[in-house]
């Protein structure tokens, strides 16, 4: 019995100690996890992907793009150069009506005050209105329409039923009568009744945006997940608005900028402050039109009229990021153009299509 059985076991051709070990026997976790390299590609690739995604939210650069950039960016320098080089804008020591000479580039206005000086000056006070009341603007339109589109419910009626009041109730009147009973006015003040007066409009756009992207998956799984609703939308609806919020605040500031421009013509503007418009209001009330003094209004209704271009030029760059058919416009333009050049038009090509069929 003892001979057959060695027998039987030398016969064997392979025992199980004489195999060679598998990796994945002894440790089947570490064959599953990726290697290293595929863990830095993965990481890679997401950040591609994440800048990918932030260059989408930005304009492309164009020819409208870059011009109204070159027009705010000059005109901003200049409002925040030109007062450190400029004359005393009061004063009063220089000809009255002096045209535009080697000693006064502008001219001077009827009290002999330096037109340059006041433009620079002007420029400094009206881009200061307009951003700080855009600012107010941009802040109540994120807070009465993101807010009252996300959360829905009673939040929404509330929010919404004060952003149809202030939708009804005309702006500009509004401020006239304020401006009317509030004697001594800073341009601050100016800046805090034109941003409250004129947010309503980018609130009802921001609200129905936001109430698009709440039923968006990524924002419900935050949701779930017990994310707070600040952080919701801090981090999951503004990014996507960013453009929309440009969009807005710049629409803003132009209105900001034209409604003080307005206000100061008919003087119910900022009072002991410089802008463009209190620059119009005293050629108009100094008789610069009938005197032929043309440098005293021309300057400051120019730069009104560069800076509303400029910003608007900006605008409708960021409109394309926001329209998909304006973004693609370009390029389909330019393939029809380039079928036009090949013989293939759009005409051929529907005739050849009729044919067809």
């Amino acid at each position: 019995m003892t001979d057959s059985s060695t027998t039987d076991l030398e016969s064997v051709p392979e025992t199980l100690s004489d195999r060679t070990i598998d990796p994945a026997i002894i440790a089947p976790g570490a064959m599953m996890s990726p290697p290293v390299d595929a863990d830095v590609d993965a990481a890679r690739e997401e950040a591609r992907a994440a800048r990918r995604g932030f260059r989408q939210l930005l304009p492309r650069m164009s020819l409208k793009l870059a011009l109204g950039l070159t027009i705010v960016i000059g005109i901003t320098l200049f409002g925040i150069l030109a007062p450190l080089f400029a004359q005393d804008p009061m004063d009063s020591d220089n000809p009255a009506l002096s045209p535009p000479s080697a000693e006064h580039w502008l001219g001077t206005t009827k009290l002999g005050y330096d037109v340059l000086a006041q433009l620079a000056w002007g420029t400094r006070g009206s881009l200061m209105v307009g951003i700080v009341a855009g600012l107010i603007a941009l802040t109540l339109s994120i807070v009465f329409g993101i807010i009252a589109g996300y959360k829905g419910g009673w939040w929404d009626e509330i929010l919404s039923l004060f952003t149809n009041i202030m939708l009804v109730i005309p702006g500009l009147p509004l401020v006239m009568v304020i401006a009317t009973y509030i004697p001594g006015r800073s341009w601050m003040l100016v800046a805090l009744v034109l941003g409250i007066t004129g947010w309503a409009g980018s609130a009802v756009v921001l609200r129905a945006q936001a109430r698009s992207l709440r039923s968006r998956d990524y924002v419900a799984a935050s949701r779930v997940a017990g994310e707070k609703t600040a952080r919701i939308i801090r981090v999951e609806i503004l990014p996507n608005l960013l453009p929309l919020l440009a969009a807005q605040f710049l629409f803003a500031i132009i209105f900001a900028i034209l409604g003080e421009a307005g206000l100061s013509y008919l003087g119910l503007g900022p009072t002991g402050s410089i802008t463009w418009g209190t620059m119009l209001n005293d050629a108009q009330t100094g008789q610069a039109l009938g005197t032929g003094a043309w440098w005293w209004f021309v300057p400051p209704g120019l730069m009104i009229a560069l800076l509303g271009a400029g910003l608007s030029l900006i605008n409708f760059s960021i409109d394309e990021i926001i329209n998909p058919k304006l973004r693609l416009a370009p390029e389909n333009a330019r393939r029809v153009r380039q079928a036009k050049r090949a013989g293939r038009g759009v005409e051929s090509t529907r005739v050849a299509n009729g044919a067809e069929a």
